[in-house]
């Protein structure tokens, strides 16, 4: 794995979403979130193709391009921020 990592931002609606997850899933959001975090830290376009991520096709930049699955979790990435929703 090479040195360098990227840094991982969430935005302020994420942040909101979050926490009202973690109200109801508090062990499971915690870990989850952490699991995605070291992800999109190590490797967040997928270019060693080791995690679930996928890169949606027909979005606009800057709408959410890429897609972190984490068991029932969904992780939606832009470049630079992230959101995430539970499906």
């Amino acid at each position: 794995m090479s040195a360098s990592n990227f840094d991982v931002r969430t935005t302020s609606h994420f942040d909101r979403l979050f926490k009202k997850l973690v109200a109801g899933h508090r062990k499971e959001a915690v870990e989850v979130l952490g699991q995605a975090l070291a992800i999109l830290e190590a490797d967040p376009f997928n270019r060693t193709r080791r995690y679930p991520i996928k890169k949606l096709e027909d979005v606009a930049p800057g709408e959410g391009q890429y897609r972190l699955r984490i068991r029932r979790w969904r992780f939606v990435t832009t470049s630079g921020r992230t959101g995430a929703k539970l499906s």
